[in-house]
């Protein structure tokens, strides 16, 4: 375990500097990375200054980014210990998730054994997956936890990702016999005959970001073995009318784009031993004008029914570039100014 526990010095002596030692040099090398890019990404992200000295590093900076540097360095640190890797991802989880986990509470059965510890993973056949937010952490939770969630945000906030990750950590554990994953192909109205090609080269545009990531979670001769079988299912959401999915996870994906029929159709065929996730988008709804969207009104009915989770999602729980995080909060801001100015039309109105 890294050691940084701080000695108050003299009254009349201002500290300036934070100091951590750790015992495992070859845990250090890898805890500051090659050419010391991690040490400049902690940096960078909380304006200190590190600097190596022996077994030891040196933090620089405010009182309140010094120590949250030094949680992060020790979380990081603990991580390598543990036996895994520590990369850039995983620098920004332990800033956002104030590098350290605290319990999450009791779990039943082995189905939930990523949590033990305090720890919330997922483990597929291919990587190791953690959520990197607070909302991110309750979602992964949520997904075990209840027959039916709802992951509502917008986009790169890693809805689908956790939620396609939780449904293969479950289906190689035995708990589920197949995987559903669909979407609506809003964007050809459903209509798809004048794509080239037979039905499924028709529809695979629509669901590529659901093939992306399954290949992040499963090795690729056993996904296409998988599909080939039908233990996993890619489809578009106008294919699960009169199905009753039983022990499967099944995800609906992109699911503001499903009108109130399509929502209540696919809803009714959650069957016994299954889980489902809906996840989807308000801020980027494509049904034609007029056409009322079937997640608004599912959160509007489902809100108070046991069972049933709803997590949501900010431009804070972004996990892509930065600046996708600024862009959904300037849309944000302007619809937000476009709403108020309305109001105000309305008043001025009605005076």
């Amino acid at each position: 375990m890294a050691t940084g526990a701080l000695t108050p010095p003299p009254a009349s002596e201002k500290i300036t500097e934070t100091l951590i030692e750790f015992p495992d040099n070859r845990l250090l090398i890898d805890l500051c990375g090659e050419y010391d890019r991690n040490l400049a990404d902690i940096e960078q992200k909380l304006s200190v200054q590190i600097v190596r000295r022996g077994n030891q590093l040196a933090i620089h900076g405010e009182t309140g980014a010094r120590l949250e540097a030094h949680e992060v360095l020790q979380a990081l640190y603990e991580r390598l210990e543990a036996g895994k890797d520590v990369e850039s991802a995983d620098i920004d989880r332990e800033i956002r998730m104030g590098g350290s986990e605290e319990g999450t509470g009791a779990r039943d059965g082995d189905q939930l054994e990523m949590f033990k510890g305090g720890t919330v993973e997922i483990k597929t056949r291919k990587k190791l997956v953690e959520p990197r937010t607070e909302a991110q952490k309750a979602y992964v939770m949520s997904l075990f936890n209840n027959e039916l969630a709802f992951g509502i945000g917008p986009a790169g906030t890693g809805k689908t990702y956790l939620a396609v990750a939780a449904g293969v950590s479950m289906f190689i554990g035995g708990h589920v016999d197949r995987i559903i994953l669909s979407r609506p192909a809003v964007e050809a109205g459903e209509k798809l005959g004048y794509l080239p090609g037979d039905m499924k080269d028709k529809v695979d545009p629509y669901m590529q970001p659901l093939y992306d990531a399954l290949n992040d979670f499963l090795p690729g001769k056993q996904l296409a073995k998988l599909i080939e079988e039908k233990r996993i299912e890619i489809a578009p959401l106008a294919f699960m009318r009169g199905r009753t999915l039983a022990n499967a996870f099944v995800v609906l994906d992109e699911a503001q784009n499903a009108t109130t029929m399509q929502m209540k159709m696919f809803l009714t065929r959650l069957g016994e031993g299954s889980r489902m996730v809906i996840t989807g988008d308000r801020s980027q709804i494509d049904l034609p004008r007029g056409v009322p969207s079937g997640l608004k009104d599912a959160e509007r009915l489902l809100d108070h029914v046991d069972g049933i989770s709803f997590n949501y999602f900010t431009a804070k729980d972004v996990v892509r570039h930065p600046l996708v995080a600024a862009i959904i909060e300037a849309y944000d801001a302007d619809a937000q100014r476009a709403l108020a100015n309305r109001a105000d039309k309305r008043a001025r109105d009605d005076g």
